[in-house]
């Protein structure tokens, strides 16, 4: 094989690399202080303000719309287990009152959409 032949071959794999990398699909950065997830092709923070937890969600970085959404959340701090209804108020924003997140509690969402699809989504908080 000539050297020429190697090259473009090597350019050719890092190319196809590259693509897939630059294609993958996972959680967005936090925008709200909070915990980032992706399930059911939709990203989802979670996120502490106050006495309400706020469950954020979009689609590849654009608001997704919450109408019609509603859920439970359940939080595991050590062995103190606790759950709230989750209830839309915004426009991509569900939220829980009576829970607290505390660094390192364990948190799972099942939220139901409009069409009674339900997306269960896993935190561990930072």
């Amino acid at each position: 094989m000539t050297m020429t032949k190697f090259l473009k071959l090597a350019l050719a794999g890092v190319a196809v690399v590259s693509i897939n990398v630059a294609m993958a699909h996972g959680p967005e950065a936090a925008k709200h202080g909070g915990t980032v997830a992706a399930a059911g092709d939709l990203g989802f923070e979670l996120a502490q303000h106050g006495d309400v937890v706020h469950l954020y969600v979009d689609d590849h970085g654009t608001p997704h719309p919450t109408a019609g959404m509603t859920g439970k959340l359940t939080v595991l701090n050590g062995a103190e287990k606790s759950e709230a209804d989750l209830t839309a108020t915004e426009e991509n924003k569900l939220e829980a009152r009576g829970v607290k997140l505390e660094a390192g509690a364990k948190a799972v969402a099942a939220v139901t959409l409009p069409n009674k699809k339900v997306i269960t989504v896993r935190f561990t908080v930072k």
